[in-house]
């Protein structure tokens, strides 16, 4: 789940406490289709929504249907595309795919359910949603949130595992980082940036995106007060080994899934060497850390330096080694 469809869920249960909602999954999809598997959409009768099933496509004859009267199923399993309903509008290259709509009443049972939905993301975990349809559904289970978000079905009986979004944690603000942070917001994911030198922050101010949230704790500080959950990336890239070695040091005692440091290969090398002698790392815990950062595609600017950074961690975040990607890149 990405983090513009956490806010969906927010905004589902500001409406549901006045009025019903229909909250839409993205199953599955086939071609063409601009939204991945998990996206979600909420509506409601007067024809508001918020987030996406086709980045456009079908939205409008869904809420036209959902006006009609249409789709007052507790749950239900609709097809757009090829195969699926008779709509004024088609998904690009004959795509096609596969909606779950859930109507929500006006009550305390719907309520209960999107706050429990809440809660789960909200707290960096991940669940398991059950449907039989047409049935409502039922959060029955919490669970690791290193689970990705995945979708099984069989004939009426769904089960949805859905993750936390993911949140990359920045350790000291820079050129490079911001870069970061801007393509992390964009990938979906929740964007946290530790600065405590003020002289840095003047540096940059009105350059950080008000969606970036800022902490002005040490980075290896706030680490050791709020640790993090596995769908969590962190990165130091300040090349200054005061903050980079302590943020490390402190980043391998957290289960993220992926801690990486900037600087070239003599520069890694020598931090290796100072982590093992002054922090007593093991060489598990050093081996967990990316550095040099990124894949190796020849960047030289911010901008380019940035994109590696993010193109790696999407990738270990989607579960591709790295001897993969870099089988990948070589041929």
């Amino acid at each position: 789940m990405l983090r513009e469809d956490v806010s969906v869920i927010a905004q589902a249960i500001t409406w549901v406490k006045e009025q019903p909602v229909w909250l839409c999954t993205v199953l599955s999809t086939y071609g063409s289709s601009p939204r991945s598997p998990g996206s979600l959409l909420v509506a409601k009768g007067d024809g508001l929504y918020s987030g996406s099933l086709s980045g456009g496509c079908i939205e409008e004859d869904f809420i036209q249907r959902i006006q009609t009267g249409e789709y007052l199923k507790e749950s239900q399993v609709v097809r757009y595309g090829q195969g699926g309903v008779d709509a004024k509008v088609n998904l690009p290259c004959d795509g096609s795919l596969d909606v779950l709509i859930e109507y929500l009443p006006n009550n305390a049972v719907s309520l209960n359910y999107l706050l429990e939905l809440q809660k789960a993301l909200e707290g960096y975990t991940a669940i398991i949603k059950k449907i039989t349809l047409p049935r409502c559904g039922e959060i029955s289970q919490v669970i690791d949130a290193q689970h990705p978000t995945k979708i099984e079905r069989q004939n009426d009986s769904i089960q949805l595992y859905i993750a936390a979004p993911p949140r990359l944690i920045i350790a000291g603000i820079s050129n490079v980082g911001l870069y970061c942070a801007d393509f992390a917001l964009t990938l979906g994911f929740e964007v946290i940036i530790c600065e405590h030198r003020n002289d840095e922050l003047s540096r940059f101010a009105g350059q950080i995106s008000p969606l970036v949230e800022m902490s002005s704790l040490f980075p290896a500080r706030f680490l050791e007060e709020n640790s993090c959950s596995v769908n969590t990336a962190i990165v130091s890239l300040t090349h200054d080994p005061r903050i980079d070695d302590l943020t490390l040091m402190e980043a391998v005692n957290t289960p993220a899934f992926y801690i990486g440091a900037m600087g070239s290969q003599r520069t890694s090398d020598r931090r290796r060497e100072r982590l093992i002698a002054v922090g007593g790392m093991s060489i598990s815990e050093l081996d967990r850390i990316h550095a040099p950062i990124g894949i190796p595609i020849g960047s030289k600017t911010p901008s380019e330096i940035a994109l590696a950074i993010m193109a790696d961690i999407v990738a270990c975040k989607n579960g591709i080694k790295f001897a993969e990607r870099l089988s990948k890149i070589t041929k």
